[in-house]
């Protein structure tokens, strides 16, 4: 995950200052410098750096908290309430106009994933009850308008063509046909450039002309580090854009694009990409961002992310089952099924407080996942709902069908034991069995 790095140097570092009583202003400035070293290691502008720890050690050195009964803490909260304020303090969400559509001009250079982005933020909005609209107009590389055309279709987005035409005038064309049609979102994918292209960009220049976009968004590679802030830098000069989509930011990357963008740039990132699927797109919530840098987790976002993508009605059914001790091992399948939407694993729990930095060594298998549903999937219905019935003959029959051994599917079944054991107990403490567990008020 992105910060990794620099998650685990912040730690060290503080966790230095919480060994100590009381502190010094050189116990400060020693702790500010190893700060600045971490931030430069993750490839954060070096200008960025520097008045970030000079910002910090400000106020750190003030007699609020040296002389507090918790100075490391208090360090941390100022080094937290920086890091927000430094990637723009709060989320900038895209602009609605008095009278839609709101159309989006989505920019950037070849290979940062542009049009995966437009189908991903068309998504979204779908998803929140908007009507969006897609226009390829990239007619230069080859099968691009196709690829839109895919990914708008998995979007359940309509995309909006003329072949090779102008892109200006297929760009008026689409905003004209969005308001007959009403769309409310214009999501425009224009061209990606190999480098600062003076012919294309000003392409670019002509499209935001004629049709005078609500949001320029540009899409940038987290993974470039600070190549990806020159190039917002380049791209901000010349359309004056109104926020950056920052893609790969489950890669492994430093993170130093995200704390760099706002400070050089001046203007906000709005989403961050975190995966493969349509549906990983997050608004970027600067506090939030900076809580996980931090190691102290990202609730809220966990929160969101399962409301988007879980089931709610399957989620209650299976809830009020196991509460009712009435699980079997469609119940288990479900809940595999329903983890697996939510991403991977090692994701999930980078949101937990107090997890994320514990995760840098920690080697998590998402196909321990897949190996067990495989094994509930090679079961018949009837031995899904009763896996009591399930004698040696069967558990063979079983680790055969799904290429695995004996003892796999009793491992999976003593897990599944223990699970329907434990809910039996939280069953009865719901039925007013509390009173057996001591100190418990009735």
């Amino acid at each position: 995950m992105a910060f990794e790095g620099l998650a685990e140097k912040l730690s060290n570092s503080f966790k230095k200052l919480r060994s100590k009583g009381k502190l010094t202003e050189a116990d400060v400035k020693e702790a500010m410098r190893e700060v600045r070293l971490a931030l430069l290691e993750a490839d954060v502008n070096y200008k960025v750096a520097k008045e970030f720890t000079k910002k910090v050690t400000e106020r750190a050195v003030g007699s609020e908290v040296m002389e507090s009964l918790t100075p490391a803490q208090m360090v941390i909260k100022i080094v937290n309430e920086e890091l927000t304020s430094l990637m723009g303090g709060t989320e900038e969400r895209l602009k609605m106009p008095a009278h839609p559509p709101a159309i989006i001009m989505m920019c950037g250079l070849q290979g940062a994933g542009k049009t995966t982005h437009a189908a991903k933020l068309a998504y979204q909005l779908k998803s929140q009850g908007h009507r969006p609209l897609l226009v390829a107009g990239d007619i230069y590389r080859p099968a691009a308008i196709k690829q839109l055309q895919v990914v708008g279709e998995k979007a359940g987005a309509p995309v909006f063509e003329r072949g090779t035409q102008d892109p200006v005038v297929t760009a008026q064309e689409a905003v004209r046909h969005a308001k007959d049609y009403g769309h409310d979102y214009v999501i425009i994918d224009t061209a990606g450039r190999l480098q600062i292209d003076e012919q294309l960009m000003e392409e670019l220049r002509r499209v935001k002309e004629a049709v005078q976009p609500t949001d320029i968004l540009l899409v940038v590679d987290a993974m470039t580090g600070q190549e990806a802030v020159n190039v917002a830098k380049s791209f901000d000069d010349l359309l004056d854009i109104t926020g950056v989509i920052l893609t790969k930011l489950d890669g492994d990357t430093r993170g130093g694009a995200a704390l760099s963008v706002k400070a050089v740039t001046g203007k906000p990132i709005k989403y961050a990409g975190t995966g493969e699927k349509l549906s990983d797109l997050e608004v970027f919530h600067p506090d939030r961002m900076a809580s996980r840098i931090l190691g102290m987790g990202d609730v809220l976002t966990l929160i969101e992310d399962a409301q988007m993508k879980l089931d709610e009605k399957a989620a209650a059914k299976t809830a009020q089952r196991l509460m009712q001790n009435k699980m079997d091992l469609n119940d288990l399948l479900e809940q595999f099924q329903q983890v697996k939407k939510m991403g991977p694993l090692k994701g999930i729990l980078s949101k937990l407080p107090g997890v994320g930095n514990k995760l840098d060594d920690v080697d998590i298998d998402d196909r321990v996942m897949d190996r067990s549903a495989a094994i509930i999937l090679s079961m018949t219905p009837y031995e899904r709902s009763h896996p009591d019935c399930l004698n040696a003959s069967r558990k063979k029959r079983i680790a055969a069908g799904c290429g695995m051994k004996v003892e796999d599917v009793n491992r999976l079944l003593t897990q599944f034991r223990q699970t329907q054991k434990l809910m039996k107990h939280f069953g009865g403490m719901s039925k007013g069995k509390r009173r057996r567990i001591p100190n418990v008020p009735h």
